[in-house]
């Protein structure tokens, strides 16, 4: 990790200003630690994609393992790049609402306030719903469910989760701290024991295929989107940053540890599957850990696979809520959103009305389905705000080259580069693929224009960033 010639003290997390803001209990307290935000990182990412997307990433590579374990390698060190990248903003700008802050102060307020704008309405809220309603699908698996029911467990899911956000930071996060270590140990369980009681290595496995065809090009090209989407969510710790105890130290490293430790966890669970089912028995279902276990250990062991789906999505629900009302919470503090959004909780400490507002939206989408067409328009859209989020960088290092930098990402400016092309490419590849979907959910970002000029209309006088 290379420094800049700059003496420890730079490392003072809070200048005086914000010290006596925080004391007055008017802004957010910093309470989370280096292990807290490695577990939110792995805790966003991880909810129910690597126990069923494997199976399409091998059907997509033409059945051949190598290409399938070099596209969910490739994906990750890509999403390593990208963390790398936000290593080097989240210490030199730690502050709430994190890739809202770095697109903001990089390209304008109008840029930043359309990704909150999405995220609020969309990409965020539904993938809250989206969680909770798959949690009251996987929890049929146990028990009987009916369509009422499972509105109402996922109402409650959502509940839960807010009220203890809406208590304290540190309650939500040793929350988040438990149920992540929780479903990390199930993946690490679950592919111990796949390795150990399978046979799909025994005979002859297809490693490579015998040619490289197009349509093997472009299967892996598929298969790197999908997989770059499973990835997806480490960007969520940023928001937290104005939450973080000495930031300038510990943010790069919990970032880029905790998606390092994500590349480890899918590479192990992919070869897993296959030892449990063999390349055939992957690609023959759409379930894969729960029928690699239940195919190894009866059908009662793949029960427990449901637990751990549960745990997982829970976890992955409670990082949303954990992370992202930070945003609005800065939003609004520039004027730019609801001005109760700004507030902060006077004896919880919590931004607990961007809290209760993402939730009760949240919930609005869960109870009436809306949220499913929606978040197929617009999620890819969060792309676009995460290759600019990285091409910040090289604005703020030509707009401040002399600037303290705790850390500074390796490899610049190569680095964040091939982090912005990778997002370039899921955003193109979307516009090349669904023009249809890609630009109604462009339509939907994009309507956010019109709502930012009133905010701003309306509160002349605010801290409104120009």
């Amino acid at each position: 990790m290379r420094r800049s010639a700059v003496p420890p003290t730079a490392f003072t997390p809070e200048s005086p200003a914000e010290a006596a803001e925080r004391a007055s209990g008017r802004t957010l307290v910093r309470t989370l630690g280096l292990k807290d935000l490695v577990l939110l990182v792995i805790g966003a990412v991880i909810g129910s994609g690597i126990f069923i997307v494997p199976a399409a990433v091998l059907r997509q590579t033409g059945g051949a393992l190598g290409p399938a374990l070099l596209v969910w390698l490739v994906a990750g060190v890509l999403s390593l790049l990208g963390a790398l990248t936000y290593g080097e903003l989240g210490a030199s700008k730690p502050e709430a609402g994190g890739l809202y802050v770095y697109i903001r102060d990089a390209f304008g307020p109008l840029p930043a306030f359309l990704y909150g704008w999405a995220s609020f309405f969309v990409i965020t809220t539904g993938a809250t719903a989206t969680l909770a309603v798959a949690f009251s699908s996987y929890l049929g698996q146990l028990m009987p469910v009916t369509p009422l029911v499972g509105k109402i467990v996922a109402i409650t899911v959502i509940i839960v989760i807010t009220a203890v956000n809406i208590r304290g930071t540190r309650q939500s996060a040793s929350m988040q701290n438990w149920s992540t270590f929780a479903k990390v140990a199930g993946i690490l369980v679950m592919s111990t024991a796949l390795l150990a009681r399978g046979r799909g290595f025994a005979g002859d496995v297809h490693v490579w295929p015998d040619s490289v065809t197009p349509g093997l090009l472009s299967g892996i090209g598929l298969a790197m989107i999908g997989v770059l989407w499973a990835y997806e969510g480490w960007q969520y710790v940023t928001f937290s940053a104005g939450e973080a105890r000495d930031p300038q130290r510990i943010f790069p490293r919990a970032i880029i540890a905790g998606t390092t430790v994500l590349i480890a966890i899918y590479m192990l669970a992919n070869v897993a599957y296959v030892a449990a089912l063999g390349l055939d028995g992957v690609q023959a279902t759409d379930r894969v850990a729960a029928t690699a276990v239940g195919a190894l250990f009866g059908p009662a062991a793949g029960s427990l696979i449901a637990v751990v789906i549960l745990i997982s999505m829970f976890s992955a629900a409670n990082s949303l809520a954990l992370t992202a009302p930070r945003m609005y919470y800065a939003m609004a503090r520039d004027g730019v959103f609801f001005h109760k959004l700004a507030e902060v909780h006077p004896r919880f400490r919590t931004p607990a009305f961007a809290i209760a507002a993402a939730s009760a939206w949240s919930i609005l989408l869960a109870a009436t389905g809306t949220f499913e067409q929606l978040l197929t328009y617009v999620v890819f859209a969060g792309w676009i705000f995460y290759g600019l989020g990285a091409m910040s960088i090289f604005v703020y290092r030509r707009r401040e080259p002399g600037a303290f930098r705790p850390f500074r990402v390796p490899g610049y400016p190569v680095t964040p580069a091939l982090f912005v092309i990778a997002s370039a490419a899921i955003v193109l590849n979307t516009l090349a693929t669904q023009p249809g979907r890609a630009l109604l959910g462009l339509g939907v970002v994009l309507a956010g224009a019109p709502a930012y000029w009133l905010w701003r209309r309306a509160q002349p006088t605010s801290a409104a960033r120009d």
